[in-house]
């Protein structure tokens, strides 16, 4: 026997770059979750479903290139104990912060990174190819 690990479970789906494709990629999250045995209700699924709003509001309100859509992947790594959550927008140019903001906004929105920073076991950004970005997040089972 080699080396090699079996293939973790995973889906990749894209969205419209909208507010409503934001909601239905978390919906979507949930139901995947579901799929992989973790109900709704579940705490690794409420985590898994306020990361992927969190990281899908961003991009579309700060990674949205006009005719672009965002992806959303999602893999399941049960060895690990971890989901990973990997949301791809087309902009380049406007890359998440390293950490989240060391205070709370005033204002209505800004938050979004600190509650993945909190939620998540870790995250990041990494760009992607011919143009864009992935930002990732690993929430614990």
């Amino acid at each position: 026997m080699g080396d090699e690990s079996p293939e973790l479970p995973s889906i990749a789906e894209q969205f419209v770059s909208s507010p409503q494709g934001a909601q239905l990629a978390r919906h979507f999250a949930v139901r995947r979750m579901a799929d992989w045995g973790y109900p709704p209700a579940s705490d690794v699924s409420c985590t898994v479903a306020l990361v992927v709003g969190e990281l899908a509001a961003n991009a579309v309100r700060h990674g949205r290139v006009p005719g672009r859509d965002f992806g959303l992947r999602l893999a399941l790594d049960v060895p690990a104990g971890l989901v990973r959550v990997e949301v791809a927008d087309a902009a380049s140019a406007k890359r998440p912060p390293t950490a989240p903001p060391s205070s709370y906004a005033e204002g209505e929105s800004g938050r979004g990174l600190l509650l993945v920073d909190v939620l998540a076991v870790r995250w990041g950004s990494v760009p992607r190819r011919p143009g864009g970005k992935t930002v990732w997040a690993e929430c614990a089972l």
